[in-house]
């Protein structure tokens, strides 16, 4: 018995970590707050993370520990924004036990797995730890650590929050591709050697494609959910038909930004490894040519999200590899 309840334990949290769902029954604490906190996709983060450090490796003047310190802190930036999100969209009434937020995984308030109290200290505790990491890397790296955390934190804030609400304008896309880039990648970079360059930001922008295109992904899904809500997300302005081939252009965009980056010398040619990831967007590609399905061809875990599963799928591909690539031109010396 002692054996199996942390098997189980451990087992819960895996299931969670792998579908933003928790098991069915009785729940653990570490699960509760893993589905709080959408924890399943902070990958997407550490991959941003590990991109920025692996393009660090072999600058001059690169600290691990502030790298290591700056990735720690973009994470917790991702689940403060995962928490804000929802604390903002139920507050303003568009997250509603009818909207997807609630039927790909249970709302932290809204299935009664937190009270609102709970969340808004969650969100307090993670923002205050975030602050601590900022005035350590500011006191080492000076005001431009500074300049990159504030931008994400308000970009963060203003996804959901008023007055700007980018989300209901058709910017929240543009908005996590800045964030996703530049931001956290060009941010990373600059706490862990001191300085940065063009090629540094130009080589942001590859993996920030492709987290755009789960965002693209999960708002044409929601069209049908958004549109009447007067929530003008960018798939909405344009149409279910266009904005897959818009998610598309950037699931491929990505391929093309990693040739012109080795080209221009702003990522390593290892990096070409990321264009392994070419056969994982030819078996989503078919689907995206194809209006959202009634009801899921397969077991999918998060529906009625499909496109957002989609553009993750192609993304745990081609950003791992792109990761690989790096890795080994880090090792390499290249």
């Amino acid at each position: 018995m002692t054996d199996t309840a942390p098997r189980s334990r451990v087992s819960s949290w895996r299931y969670a970590l792998s579908t933003t769902n928790p098991p069915e029954g009785p729940i653990d604490a570490v699960t509760r707050w893993i589905v709080v906190s959408r924890a399943a996709v902070l990958p997407m983060t550490l991959v941003a993370g590990l991109v920025a450090g692996l393009l660090a490796a072999r600058a001059p003047g690169v600290d691990w520990r502030w790298l290591i310190l700056a990735v720690i802190g973009i994470t917790l930036a991702h689940v403060a924004n995962n928490l804000m999100n929802d604390l903002y969209d139920t507050s303003s009434g568009s997250d509603t036990a009818n909207y997807p937020r609630a039927l790909y995984a249970p709302h932290p308030i809204l299935s009664g797995l937190v009270t609102r109290r709970a969340l808004v200290a969650s969100v307090l505790v993670v923002n205050a730890a975030d602050l601590v990491i900022l005035v350590v890397l500011a006191l080492v790296r000076g005001w431009p650590v500074v300049a990159f955390a504030v931008a994400g934190f308000v970009l963060s804030v203003a996804y959901t929050a008023p007055p700007l609400r980018l989300k209901k304008r058709g910017l929240g896309e543009p908005d996590v591709l800045l964030v996703w880039g530049p931001l956290m990648v060009g941010g990373t970079y600059y706490a862990a050697v001191g300085s940065i360059t063009w090629q540094v930001l130009l080589a942001s922008l590859p993996y920030a494609l492709l987290c755009t295109s789960v965002l693209m992904g999960k708002h044409t899904d929601k069209i049908p959910y958004d549109e009447p809500l007067g929530i003008r997300t960018l798939p909405v302005m344009l149409g279910e038909r266009r904005a897959r081939a818009a998610t598309l252009g950037l699931m491929a965009g990505f391929y093309l930004l990693i040739v012109i980056c080795v080209l221009v010398g702003a990522l390593p040619w290892p990096a070409l490894l990321a264009l392994g990831g070419l056969y994982r967007l030819v078996t989503v590609w078919s689907w995206f040519r194809q209006p959202r399905p009634e009801q899921p061809p397969r077991p999918v875990p998060v529906w009625p999200l499909w496109f957002a599963a989609l553009a993750f799928v192609h993304l745990r591909v081609a950003g791992p590899l792109l990761v690989v690539g790096l890795a080994v031109a880090a090792f390499a010396g290249i």
